[in-house]
């Protein structure tokens, strides 16, 4: 369940664990096995678009859910690199087709030319239908060692996480939205639980899932990343009016530039985060019953709220 009132809970220490470390040796894992899973092969523009922005570094938040979800459900890192891989391709093609001029129409995204600046905007959106159609590809033909029906569960959890139930209705409404100034909070809760949070969800459900954890479970794993999913949003809301470009690696001041609803400019920035600690403080709650196996989980909620980009 997704909390959004209340005053937030203290950060407690989480013991004998450098989330640091943790995530910088994640990062490199996942970047190797990207890097593989899609070798530059004619024709040559189309692979070399994907792997640009597939390749653009990032904190590689969504896959590394997915594999810390997977062993906290008793699954391994192997299981889960295939789905975690496809999770990137699939969060790529949103930010290639994101930051499209039909969309939000910026020139930066993680530091670098957006791919419609290199590539052109018709190999751009080529890249993202490229990118999403092969992210399902690779589920079915390279994981491994997990039974079929999991795999097929996993595939339809993305499907629906990315469609019009998912991302894609979220995107319509936020772009139906932009320029009006009567957004209540409901309707942009809505756009950033389907556009930001379904995906995110899906991280960590997929990684569950792979490693088969019972539906209590699973529900645990769903309120945990739901939570962590808005409160992830709230976050970005904020860091678009108080951080730099430099920082966030994009153009600062989007929202405001396209006259969009943001958790700031309904609640003001100290209870923007003061709301964001607490959806924290509600997903952690749902991982104690797995004790300190939860614990990078539990890290990687308490990090979201502390990012500067």
């Amino acid at each position: 369940m997704v909390v959004t009132d209340g005053r937030p809970a203290p950060k407690e220490e989480l013991p004998n664990f450098d989330l640091s470390t943790y995530l910088k040796e994640r990062k490199v894992q996942v970047e190797e096995a990207l890097d593989l899973s899609l070798p530059l092969v004619y024709p040559e523009k189309i692979y070399e678009a994907m792997r640009y922005s597939l390749l653009a570094g990032g904190k590689r938040l969504r896959p590394i859910l997915c594999l810390a979800a997977c062993e906290l459900a008793g699954g391994t890192v192997q299981m889960a690199i295939p789905t975690a891989c496809a999770l990137e391709m699939i969060h790529t093609m949103s930010l290639i087709h994101d930051d499209l001029p039909a969309m939000d129409n910026d020139d930066y995204r993680r530091g670098k030319l957006t791919n419609h600046k290199v590539y052109g905007e018709d190999i751009a959106i080529l890249a993202g239908d490229g990118l999403l159609a092969y992210a399902f590809e690779y589920i079915a033909a390279q994981t491994q060692d997990v039974p079929a029906q999991r795999v097929l569960q996993v595939i339809a959890r993305l499907g629906r996480a990315v469609g019009a139930a998912g991302l894609v209705g979220g995107q319509v409404v936020d772009l139906e939205s932009e320029g009006r100034g009567d957004i209540k909070e409901e309707t942009l809760t809505f756009i950033h639980t389907h556009k930001t949070g379904a995906l995110l969800e899906a991280c960590v459900v997929c990684g569950g899932i792979l490693a088969g954890v019972s539906n209590s479970q699973l529900e645990d794993f769903s309120s945990y990343a739901q939570n962590i999913g808005l409160a992830f949003q709230i976050i970005d809301d904020i860091l678009d009016i108080t951080a730099t470009q430099e920082e966030l690696g994009k153009t600062a001041g989007k929202d405001l530039e396209a006259q969009k609803a943001t958790y700031p400019s309904l609640w003001g920035i100290e209870t923007s985060k003061a709301k964001a600690q607490q959806l924290i403080a509600a997903a952690k709650e749902q991982l104690t019953p797995f004790g300190e196996k939860a614990i990078p989980l539990l890290a990687i909620a308490d990090f979201i709220t502390a990012r500067t980009h």
